[in-house]
């Protein structure tokens, strides 16, 4: 069975930090397509960050060189550090192996002063 706990959300100020984790099992972690994805409120789910098996990464460009995806393979871990968080960062975030269905209960960042 395919599961997603992510952790770390916080509130934070604008121009803090956070780190991101999401502990994945049930398939094969090392091998696929990891993503990060966000909710804010009263919007759409939207896709952030994506990271290949071999390390290869896209970002959304409202992220790009303030956000950077990682991952621990041996471990199933998938990390997402935010650096310069501005208000409009302020979301539920997500993982999720790309081009699934499953999705965890995601963790809030919370982004004000």
């Amino acid at each position: 069975q395919v599961q997603y706990v992510e952790s770390g959300g916080a509130l934070v100020q604008p121009g803090g930090s956070l780190r991101l984790s999401c502990a994945a099992s049930g398939f094969s972690f090392s091998s696929a397509i990891m993503t990060w994805h966000r909710q804010a409120p009263g919007k759409a789910r939207e896709w952030v960050a994506t990271m290949f098996p071999a390390g290869r990464t896209f970002y959304t460009d409202a992220v790009k060189g303030r956000f950077t995806i990682s991952r621990d393979n041996t471990n199933g871990t998938l990390f997402l550090q935010m650096n310069n968080l501005k208000p409009d960062d302020t979301a539920v975030y997500y993982c999720q192996e790309a081009d699934t269905t499953t999705w965890g209960q995601g963790t809030l960042v919370t982004v004000s002063s």
